[in-house]
This record gives C-alpha cells, structure tokens and sequence, in this order.
C-alpha cells in the first residue's frame, strides 16, 4: 500500500477542482422540493420504533427527500416499503463511535447492500486517526468503500470533526478521498457537537470538486440548512428535514 504523509494546510494550495457553492445554493433553495432532493431524512435514535421507520419512509416517499436514513437493524424494512419508489435506502456503519474492527466493517457493509442499502455513512476510525495511524484508517475506509463500489452504492466517511483538531480534520479528509469516499461528512450527531459552517468550508476546501461533502448534526431549521450549502456542503442530514422543507413552502 502506498504510504501515506500527512495533511497539512499547504496541500491545499493544489487545484482539486472547484465547487461553485454559491450557485449550489441557490439551485438547491429555489424550491422546496429542490432542498428536499439534498436531504438525507435520517432516524438514528437507538429507541426508533418500527412505526417511526415506517413514518420516515412514507415522508422520504412524500417529500422526495435524497434518501432515508436508518440504522442497521431497520434496513429490511425501509428496503421493503421503499422498494420501487426510486428512494435509496441510506445506513450507518461502524457507528457511532468508528471503533469497529475492519473485518466488521467489511461484513456489516456486505451485508446491509445485500439487503438493499444503497448509501453507507461509515464513521471514520477516530482513535486511530488521533493517534497517527494513517494506515489504518486508510485501510478501514478502502475496505468499505470497495465493498460498496461493487454493489453500485455510495459511500459517505463520517468524521466526527468536533473530535479533531484542524489538522486532524485535514488529514482525516484527505486519506478518506484517497481511500475512496463520495462524500466527506462532518458528524454522527451522538458526539460533542454536530456540523459548524466552519468545519463545512475546511472539509470542502480539502475535497475541491473530488468529492461531496454532507453537513450533519443539529441542523434543524432552514437557516441552518442554508449555512451549510453556503459553506460549500451539497448533501445535509437531518432529522428535522420534513421542517426544513415546510419552511420553504412544503406542504
């Protein structure tokens, strides 16, 4: 494997592309049912009841959000009722503390695109990130993202960014995009604090266009949804997201 040298903020001086978030913005706010097409609907409580799946899906379904957002045990029947609808099936793993061994976090994105999940949110592997193990966490992320490469799904690496320092957010950035991830994304929303604008705009000023970046954790009214698209995010999750959208006219 090639090795790889840490991140700091001179590297972001190369041209990676760039991502118009200005215009993002505004294609994204000019209608609601625009916004909803960027929202993850997510229920990641650990004392979700079936009926409360079951309700995110039907909303997924009515408001055409990005995708609906469940934890593992939940997929089969988000699978079930989404089924034919054109909404993916989105699901965390290795969550919410990325402490997982990696031959579990090949198992468990295994079997969740087996049983439909087209989006994997995978929690970057924090202690060993902290701890300079670069290596590491590139393997973990590679894993996944070359299982859910071959089921056709996308893969999103949480960072969990109120746990790092800047340069271990700009370091944990760039081996997740060298790893394979579509989408750098702040937070799980079980840590210290969710997504900032601030930490938004320094995920994108690492990913240029090479990738997305989702903001996620605490975003819950359409002012917020609207910081993060300014800051350069193109994906947001939220659990507030039937909200957000009502906001912007949603009925």
């Amino acid at each position: 494997m090639t090795a790889i040298t840490p991140v700091n903020a001179a590297d972001l001086e190369f041209d990676h592309g760039t991502f118009d978030a200005a215009a993002f913005t505004r294609q994204a706010t000019s209608s609601w049912e625009a916004l909803a097409s960027v929202i993850d609907h997510t229920l990641l409580k650990p004392d979700a009841r079936k009926d409360q799946v079951e309700s995110l899906c039907d909303e997924a379904i009515r408001y055409r959000f990005a995708c609906a957002m469940v934890n593992p045990a939940w997929v089969p029947t988000a699978v079930g009722m989404l089924n034919g609808t054109g909404i993916p099936v989105g699901v965390v793993i290795g969550f919410p503390l990325g402490a997982s061994l990696v031959s579990t976090l090949r198992q468990e994105a295994a079997a969740l695109v087996r049983l439909g999940a087209r989006e994997l949110d995978m929690v970057i592997p924090i202690g060993q990130l902290k701890s300079g193990n670069n290596q590491a966490v590139h393997h973990a992320i590679h894993t996944v993202a070359t299982v859910a490469h071959h089921h056709g799904a996308l893969l999103k690496v949480i960072l969990e960014t109120a746990l790092l320092t800047v340069e271990e957010k700009l370091r944990g950035a760039e081996i997740a995009i060298a790893a394979g991830t579509d989408f750098l994304k702040t937070s799980t929303g079980f840590a210290s604090g969710g997504a900032t604008a601030a930490d938004v705009a320094l995920l994108r000023g690492v990913a240029g266009a090479r990738c997305g970046v989702k903001a996620a954790g605490g975003i819950r009214t359409l002012d917020d949804a609207k910081a993060m698209l300014e800051a350069g995010a193109n994906r947001i999750g939220a659990s507030a997201s039937v909200a957000i959208v009502r906001e912007l006219g949603a009925e």
